[in-house]
């Protein structure tokens, strides 16, 4: 890997991966890990597959998307691992970078505590707020969450940009939507710059390369590993793409 490209996507296990960068090489974490939810009952969430639970109207309409693995953790295990790859992610940000970590409402405590085992200073909760969340019975699941933190203390505290602390936007659909979980590219611009410009950003779960294509246009430099193939493939077409655009 050679961290002075513009962009890149690795194909490998995250923290296998991570382990063989250097520290402090990093500027950022910016990462949508697994969620392990999706599901009323433990059963649910830990034995049914990425595609069964995070599904959308859009599903089945000529537009199949690949599965992912890494979802099927109960709620101990979720916190473990959790703590495990952001410990090691401390590691890789240098003292006084930063990291976004997304969640949804169901994990966002365990995520909050893994965080803070790992050694990053919580600083604070972003939310996204989608428009096009499903109804439901009662309250929809409209929310989801980014969680800030820093490694130490925050070397730009108190200084530009000033960025809002809640987003409304809603989830990529159609072709538009590359990954079961896609996160919006308007909110993943919005969020990387809030990491130092031309920094190197990290996201060990790099899906489909929306937070790598953020980074490229938003003048940062990018490092993603994904664990899946098929999405690894489309993340490195997405990054390609970006950088030739935006040279």
């Amino acid at each position: 890997m050679d961290l002075s490209l513009p962009a890149q996507i690795v194909h490998g296990e995250a923290l296998d991966t991570m382990r063989g960068l250097p520290s402090a090489a990093f500027d950022a974490l910016v990462c949508d890990p697994p969620y392990c939810s999706g599901g009323i009952s433990t059963a649910e969430r830990t034995s049914r597959t990425a595609a069964e639970k995070y599904v959308s109207s859009d599903s089945g309409q000529g537009h199949a998307l690949p599965d992912f693995g890494g979802d099927q953790r109960d709620q101990r295990s979720f916190t473990l691992w959790c703590s495990i790859w952001l410990a090691e992610a401390l590691r890789l940000v240098r003292p006084g970078g930063s990291s976004l970590v997304f969640t949804d409402w169901r994990q966002l405590p365990a995520m909050s505590d893994a965080l803070q085992v790992a050694g990053w200073r919580w600083r604070g909760i972003v939310v996204w707020a989608k428009t096009n969340a499903r109804p439901q019975p009662g309250f929809a699941n409209q929310s989801e969450y980014v969680l800030w933190a820093s490694h130490g203390q925050l070397d730009r505290d108190h200084q530009p940009p000033y960025l809002p602390g809640v987003y409304t936007l809603g989830s990529p659909k159609g072709r538009a939507r590359r990954h079961i979980t896609a996160k919006p590219l308007p909110l993943m611009q919005q969020l990387v710059r809030a990491m130092t410009p031309g920094g190197l950003l990290l996201d060990p779960y790099a899906g489909s390369g929306t937070t790598g294509v953020a980074a490229v246009m938003e003048g940062r430099r990018f490092l993603g590993i994904e664990g899946s193939a098929a999405y690894a493939q489309i993340a490195a077409e997405s990054v390609a793409a970006a950088v030739a655009h935006h040279r």
